[in-house]
């Protein structure tokens, strides 16, 4: 009986010297990958950025992309609310999504202003300005993000130095239904919107994602064909590009570069 007690006990004891082995190895591999995780979340946004940019960053290295960003792209922090650029923000640090959960950084949106259903809107964000390898400017990039049928969509918009026509859109991370919502990411689809335009005469949001195909003629430059078998996700995408668009998002800062003729 003793002798079981012991075996029992000797057994326990070598588990939970096992457990404990394994915890601090994991926690450990955890602390020792983390700076390593983040850097490749950092280069996959890079490579989302580049590619709705324009440059098709398939072939490029980690190196490659990081010099690109570093010698052609410019990031800026700005007040959504004035349109002023914060130089006091490090853009490069400065986390808009951490922001929109921060009650002391973000503001509550009402049922009326929210149209991209993200409850909370960031008083300052991350914008990005790609130039030519001769310094010209190319286009702005600016983070979007709304919710579709499952899941929130985030992704960039990049303008033209007009400010009006769409030189990409994509989103880097959803959670939408392959085939259906998941068409977001339908090369063929993207392909749609450089070249659309944005707003009206009046400079008020003026883009439409329809049911079906767009008409060829008359206001077609304003709008996209939906997303067969995805109204909902269609409807997301449509929406949160008019929220960010308007007053509620880049609104007032598109108004201020429009006024010193796009600097």
């Amino acid at each position: 009986m003793s002798s079981n007690k012991e075996s029992t006990v000797r057994t326990l004891a070598v588990a939970l010297v096992v457990s404990l082995v394994a915890s601090v190895f994991v926690a450990g591999s955890a602390v020792t990958l983390k700076p390593l995780q983040e850097q490749n979340k950092l280069l996959d946004k890079q490579r989302s950025i580049l590619a709705i940019a324009g440059i098709d960053s398939t072939p490029l290295s980690g190196d490659e992309i990081r010099d690109i960003f570093q010698k052609r792209i410019t990031a800026e922090v700005i007040n959504l609310e004035t349109g002023e650029t914060d130089s006091s923000l490090d853009a490069e640090k400065f986390d808009p999504l951490a922001a929109a959960r921060d009650p002391n950084q973000s503001v509550a949106l009402s049922g009326d202003q929210d149209i991209a259903s993200i409850k909370r809107r960031e008083k300052f964000t991350t914008v990005y300005r790609l130039k030519s390898e001769d310094g010209q400017l190319q286009s702005y990039i600016l983070p979007v993000r709304g919710y579709g049928l499952w899941s929130t969509l985030y992704g960039f918009l990049a303008l033209k130095p007009d400010l009006n026509t769409v030189v990409g859109l994509g989103f880097y991370q959803h959670g939408e239904t392959p085939g259906l919502g998941g068409e977001v990411d339908n090369p063929k689809w993207k392909g749609l919107w450089p070249g659309k335009t944005l707003f009206d005469s009046t400079g008020k949001p003026d883009i439409q994602i329809v049911k079906g195909s767009v008409a060829p003629g008359g206001d077609a430059a304003h709008k996209v064909d939906g997303l067969a078998g995805a109204t909902l996700t269609s409807k997301g995408v449509n929406n949160l590009l008019n929220f960010w668009l308007g007053q509620q998002g880049f609104g007032p800062w598109l108004a201020k570069l429009r006024g010193n003729g796009g600097a």
